[in-house]
């Protein structure tokens, strides 16, 4: 899975886990307030491109809709592939929500599943435990 895909899915899924987390009134004692200040984020980074904010308003009404986290995480994909920067700070963002859990990065089957890579060379990293 290349890099700028594996960002994207990880965002996709800190989303949708912030707005399963409001929904049922947990936010506050989520231990990471990161969802909320990477949902803000992206609103204020997708304003005027009405697809990018269906694509996040569908994962936010509907956080186990496969579709619309797929559809965002291509949306987020586009969006850093454009700005590098921006690629950056949600690399960073992903970066203290997995300090904040204090485990390592997860990787599951269908989102290995539904990596798709352009020709290039896919590095794994890391401690790796498979279960």
């Amino acid at each position: 899975m290349d890099p700028v895909t594996a960002v994207a899915a990880a965002s996709v899924a800190l989303v949708a886990k912030g707005a399963l987390e409001s929904a049922a009134q947990e936010a506050g004692r989520a231990g990471w307030a990161g969802g909320a200040r990477l949902l803000e984020r992206l609103r204020a980074r997708f304003r005027g491109d009405r697809a990018a904010e269906a694509a996040l308003d569908e994962v936010t009404r509907a956080p186990d809709d496969e579709g619309a986290r797929q559809n965002l995480e291509r949306v987020l994909a586009a969006h850093m592939l454009l700005d590098r920067a921006f690629e950056a700070e949600l690399r960073r963002t992903v970066a203290e929500a997995v300090a904040a859990r204090g485990e390592g990065p997860q990787v599951s089957a269908g989102l290995i599943k539904n990596a798709t890579v352009f020709n290039e060379k896919v590095e794994i990293q890391g401690d790796w435990n498979i279960s």
